[in-house]
């Protein structure tokens, strides 16, 4: 019997070992991606958590990243890339007479 060639199994296990550190690299840590790579690859869970939206008894709008247990509330999800800043352009100073 042949035992099987040890430098093409020793390659297979280095290269099954690059792929998962890249992806724990991918999901724990996306903002250290760099940039090109991270613009080929999809978003991590981890680069936009869910945010929970829910109101309290007295109808405050409260936004968390845990879900209240005994209210109903909405899953809301964000691209952390996206302005959410409405732009707006200052209004001209008033001069005073």
């Amino acid at each position: 019997m042949i035992p099987p060639p040890r430098g093409r199994t020793f390659a297979w296990l280095l290269a099954l070992l690059a792929i998962v550190g890249a992806g724990a690299w991918w999901y724990f840590a996306p903002g250290s991606v760099p940039a090109p790579l991270r613009a080929m690859l999809p978003a991590s869970p981890r680069a936009a958590p869910a945010l929970y939206k829910w109101r309290d008894a007295k109808g405050g709008l409260h936004v968390t990243d845990v879900p209240p247990p005994d209210r109903p509330y909405e899953t809301v999800r964000y691209d952390p890339n996206v302005n959410v800043v409405p732009s707006a352009v200052p209004a001209p100073a008033r001069q005073q007479p």
